[in-house]
């Protein structure tokens, strides 16, 4: 089968709250569990040789929850960076924060960048992005209205603009293509999560809150991922067989 090598896995981390008043507890404490398994799977990938794993931290239709959810939510974030920076560097890991970012307060843009200064290591085995304040149709009229900026200053003949330069404008456009989109929490929809990158993605759901996420269910995800048979439009006689590894539940799209 083609496609084999799982370099890129994204997550839509569901369930956080769901997770919470299962144990009567407020929300805000499945989303704190929910950020100590970024650390566990961050684990995982890194067993997998996965090289890019990219999270759905918050996307731009969050800023419409309840206030208090929502500042709850950047104290989070902002503690996040804050503790994790100098543990991913020493892991080895790079990151990158992709979104708008001009909602976010002066002080956690100052840590985004920090951190991301911190972590911005020439020899970084793994990127993990975190994708905040995010929108996949964000993404994509953004790109197009920088593109169009550098084609009005005489920088880019329009010409040129295909879905190769396109794909390179995109805030993942400096990373392995997508192959693997995994949902937490059950529900069967991609969010408008980076719907540019996700073409070709296959795409890997399951039931698992995400608080209760681990690497026993990447792997699971990871061998359903080499189970399939990856086309690209070819047929399947174009296309090599891969190998698999480890069993888990899931379903696939």
């Amino acid at each position: 089968m083609t496609g084999s090598c799982l370099r890129h896995i994204a997550i839509i981390m569901d369930g956080n709250n769901r997770w919470a008043k299962q144990r009567n507890l407020a929300g805000i404490s499945g989303h704190k569990e929910g950020v100590e398994r970024i650390r566990d799977v961050m684990s995982a990938c890194q067993e997998l040789g996965v090289e890019v794993l990219t999270l759905f931290a918050f996307s731009s239709e969050n800023w419409k929850r309840p206030a208090r959810e929502v500042e709850a939510l950047m104290s989070l974030f902002h503690l996040y960076l804050k503790k994790e920076a100098r543990a991913l560097k020493k892991k080895s890991v790079r990151l990158k924060v992709v979104g708008n970012r001009r909602n976010f307060s002066a002080s956690l843009n100052r840590a985004i960048d920090s951190a991301e200064s911190l972590t911005d290591q020439a020899d970084a085995k793994t990127t993990l992005v975190i994708a905040a304040d995010y929108g996949g149709r964000w993404d994509i009229a953004d790109t197009a209205a920088r593109l169009a900026a550098q084609v009005a200053a005489g920088e880019l003949d329009a010409d040129d603009i295909d879905e190769e330069r396109f794909g390179r404008a995109t805030c993942l456009g400096d990373l392995p293509p997508l192959d693997l989109l995994i949902r937490t929490g059950g529900e069967h929809r991609i969010s408008n999560f980076i719907l540019w990158q996700a073409a070709y993605a296959e795409l890997y759901f399951t039931p698992v809150l995400w608080p209760d996420f681990n690497g026993d269910v990447l792997a699971g995800a990871a061998n359903d991922f080499f189970s399939r048979q990856r086309r690209f439009g070819k047929t399947s006689e174009q296309c090599e067989p891969s190998s698999s590894f480890s069993t888990g539940s899931g379903s696939h799209a």
